[in-house]
This record gives C-alpha cells, sequence and structure tokens, in this order.
C-alpha cells in the first residue's frame, strides 16, 4: 500500500468516526462496554489475534473492524447491529461469532471469523421516591 493509499484509508476511518458519533451521543444509556474478542483464520494455526476494547462514552459508536486477512476486500466485522440491539433491549451481556463476507481471489469463503463477548454497564437511573 503507498502512501496515497494508506492516507485515503485513514480519512475514510475518521469520516466514519465522524459518522458514527460519540457513544454519548448515541448511546445516552450507556456508561461504558468492554468487547472481548477473538479473530481466527482458515489456517494451520487459526487463532490470529485476541483483543480486549474498551468503550467509553467519550469514544466513537463505530463497531466495525476491517479483516485482517491481506487481500480480502469488503469484509470485515460489524458490531454495530449487536451493540444497538443490545442497548436496544438493555441487554448486558451478548456472546457471538461472525464471519468474514469478503472476498478475494485466492479466499475461500468464511477465510476469518471472530467470537465476541460484549458486556455493556448503563447508567443508573435515580429511583422516584414520590
Amino acid at each position: 500500500m503507498n502512501r496515497h493509499d494508506y492516507a485515503a484509508k485513514m480519512e475514510l476511518k475518521k469520516q466514519n468516526n465522524i459518522s458514527a458519533g460519540l457513544v454519548s451521543e448515541r448511546f445516552p444509556a450507556v456508561s461504558g462496554m468492554v468487547i472481548h474478542m477473538t479473530y481466527y483464520r482458515k489456517a494451520h494455526i487459526p487463532l490470529l489475534m485476541v483483543r480486549t476494547v474498551n468503550v467509553f462514552p467519550t469514544s466513537y459508536a463505530y463497531f466495525k473492524m476491517d479483516c485482517m486477512i491481506k487481500g480480502c476486500k469488503g469484509g470485515g466485522f460489524d458490531l454495530t447491529p449487536v451493540v444497538s440491539g443490545m442497548v436496544k433491549t438493555h441487554r448486558k451481556e451478548s456472546k457471538g461469532t461472525i464471519v468474514c463476507r469478503g472476498d478475494a481471489d485466492v479466499l475461500e469463503a468464511g477465510h476469518a471469523s471472530v467470537e465476541y463477548a460484549a458486556v455493556i454497564t448503563y447508567k443508573k437511573t435515580p429511583k422516584n421516591n414520590s
């Protein structure tokens, strides 16, 4: 990837973050969340990476990660529907697997996946004593 491509990719990432808004704006009831992710690939050694992301009210509400497999185009892992669904139903925990749907000439379908465990903490609402 040359400098121009990298700069364009970073600008797109910046615009995506800005468009998503902040967690405090999009999900005002959320005080924080932790997302544990384990990345897998179809290979002799399938474990690619283990990652924990701490999300704060001041974080961008952008939950899409690119596929880490070189040559994958249009793939990635979008946790936005997971987070949105959890907040909508006020769920505190969710676990699941997302499979990359990207493609490339040399990659087979399902070439990468992420197992996630998300935990959301909500702001305490004051109890009405009347």
